[in-house]
Order: structure tokens, then C-alpha cells, then sequence
């Protein structure tokens, strides 16, 4: 590519595991779910959006249903230094394989 031309990216993810201190439940469909893991988008303005994603709490693989993140200070806390971290990783990336 040219140095003049940037490429578009049209997305950027990351998954979190939320550690166990900090996992919640909530209801969907009339079952109960323990969320576990964290999707975190990062949009066109650079603001950061996460949904929650788990397992039935009594067990099975259920569906992939998201859930929205509670506006928690540690949750808030967890996704700014997963971010960060996802930065990190990205800039000292090895180049492909």
C-alpha cells in the first residue's frame, strides 16, 4: 500500500473474561444467566461499547444472547484496562505469520 492511502477498518473487538469477583447474573426468556465474558467494540468515534455474554446458571449451553454491562466502577474499570491492554498487544504485533 501507499503511504498516502489508509486503509478502512471496519471493526474493532476484543473479548474479556470477567473475573469471577465481578460476574453477575440476569434474566432472559425466563432463565437465568451467569455473565462471563465481555464483548468490547470500539466505535468510528472511539468511544468504547460492551455487551455481557454467558452460560444458564443451571447449566447447558444455552443460547448467545447478549446482555448490557451494568454501569459498575469496576466493570468501567476492567474495560479501560482491557482496552488499554488490547492496545498494547496490537502495537507490538509481530506481523503476519
Amino acid at each position: 500500500m501507499s503511504g498516502d492511502v489508509l486503509p478502512e477498518v471496519s471493526a474493532l473487538a476484543i473479548n474479556v473474561t470477567i473475573p469471577e469477583g465481578l460476574r453477575w447474573t440476569d434474566t432472559r426468556r425466563g432463565e437465568e444467566f451467569t455473565l462471563t465474558t465481555l464483548n468490547v467494540r470500539l466505535l468510528p468515534d472511539g468511544r468504547l461499547a460492551a455487551k455481557a455474554y454467558g452460560r444458564p446458571t443451571g447449566g447447558g449451553r444455552g443460547t448467545y444472547v447478549s446482555f448490557p454491562m451494568p454501569d459498575r466502577p469496576e466493570l468501567v474499570a476492567l474495560v479501560d484496562a482491557a482496552a488499554g491492554r488490547a492496545s498494547a498487544l496490537w502495537a507490538a504485533h509481530l506481523r503476519l505469520s
